[in-house]
């Protein structure tokens, strides 16, 4: 074996060890736990080196940030790592400020879950904040370059030192819905079509109009259908409302909430349902809150309430949250793409003990990708690692 070769080896294996301590199971099984705020008071062992830590996520309210917390905090706990949480309460102002003192107080990692999803110069800002402090950066979870710019902030030559991201392929759970909905519609098609007209009408609840994973939820759900669809010899599905351009219902507020998606749904319901012949056929979602939010207004409606002889309408999401895989599991939602919450957080606290320790972020990336299937660096950006998505059907 060469020397290159045993490196390599080496830093798999140490990566190994130390995932184990950050948690150990990264194939996430997002079963709840108690969040803390904080690490247990006293000094940090050799595992965590000299890290402070402080987490800032866009929003607890969020279920699955709220997933991923609960899951950092207890591995950063198990690493002996000393942290702190901070809500930036869906307002990039309030990020901003708590990542001031945050720095003011010391803390030499920051660990980000943006507010303001897909601006560079958002996350430039961070990062000359953080440079002027001698703190490191890692960004996760909500992408931090434009669409189209992926490596102008990480692979900078000013920041790609002290930065890396924890995240997804943004456009693979677009890919996998879609391919879902268009197995489980071939496989029902009779069914799903209410009104027998041959052609399935659908209704699409996107997150938010500017992130990047919304827009490619969106696209490739659909997409994606119709082509499993049109490769089956049937036409391509139809959105709900024919004098809709954009083809989506989008959360003003950014929230991807289950209570923007409840109040389009109700108000959709009014007007297209069995009685005038137009009945929604489907509901796709960009994730399982919206997901939750159309059920309750089928729901109301008579419909998807899991009662015997009663007509369910198929409601597809992403994230696989504990409250979805429940309604799956009752037979009133039908699918979703799993967003490993478990395993980002996993990802998450290894590279902050690998980079106390004075590991570069590119080559804990790529030893934390050795070390699971489930991860990969992106192609051409070493810093920046992808937790894989996974479709759950509950079967």
């Amino acid at each position: 074996m060469n020397k290159k070769k045993l490196v390599s080896l080496l830093l798999a294996l140490a990566m190994v060890f130390a995932l184990a301590a950050c948690g150990g199971d990264t194939q996430g099984n997002q079963e709840s736990q108690t969040p803390s705020t904080s690490s247990p008071s006293g000094e940090n062992n050799a595992s965590s080196g000299d890290a402070k830590v402080a987490v800032f996520y866009y929003n607890y309210a969020d279920t699955y940030i709220a997933s991923v917390r609960t899951a950092l905090d207890a591995a950063l706990d198990a690493a002996g790592v000393t942290y702190q949480d901070f809500d930036g309460n869906n307002n990039q102002t309030t990020q901003n400020e708590a990542i001031d003192t945050a720095l003011a107080d010391n803390y030499n990692i920051l660990v980000v879950n943006m507010v303001t999803t897909g601006s560079s110069d958002t996350a430039k800002a961070i990062l000359d904040k953080a440079a002027a402090k001698g703190a490191k950066v890692i960004f996760f979870n909500r992408a931090i370059e434009e669409d189209g710019a992926e490596g102008s902030v990480l692979g900078a030559d000013t920041y790609k030192d002290m930065v890396s991201f924890v995240g997804t392929d943004a456009p693979e759970a677009g890919h996998l819905q879609g391919q879902m909905i268009g197995e489980y519609l071939l496989e029902n098609y009779d069914t799903v079509d209410l009104n027998g007209d041959g052609v399935i009408s659908y209704a699409m609840f996107k997150g938010d109009e500017a992130n990047v994973e919304a827009i490619y939820r969106t696209q490739y759900g659909v997409e994606d259908a119709n082509k499993v669809l049109t490769e089956a010899g049937k036409p391509e599905m139809a959105y709900f409302d024919p004098a809709s351009s954009s083809g989506y219902q989008v959360d003003m507020g950014g929230a991807w909430s289950s209570a923007a998606a409840l109040e389009y749904m109700t108000t959709n319901l009014a007007q297209y349902n069995e009685t005038n012949g137009n009945m929604i056929e489907l509901v796709i979602c960009n994730n399982d809150n919206m997901a939750e939010g159309a059920i309750s207004a089928l729901q109301a409606a008579g419909y998807n309430t899991g009662a015997e002889g009663s007509k369910t309408i198929p409601v597809f999401g992403v994230d696989a949250t504990d409250s979805a895989q429940a309604l799956i599991a009752q037979g009133v939602m039908t699918g979703t793409v799993k967003q490993d919450a478990e395993g980002m957080a996993n990802a998450i606290c290894e590279m902050v003990t690998s980079t106390a320790a004075g590991t570069s972020m590119a080559d804990a990336a790529a030893a934390i990708a050795s070390s699971n299937e489930i991860y990969t660096v992106a192609e051409g950006i070493d810093n920046k690692l992808y937790v894989a998505y996974a479709p759950f059907t509950g079967k």
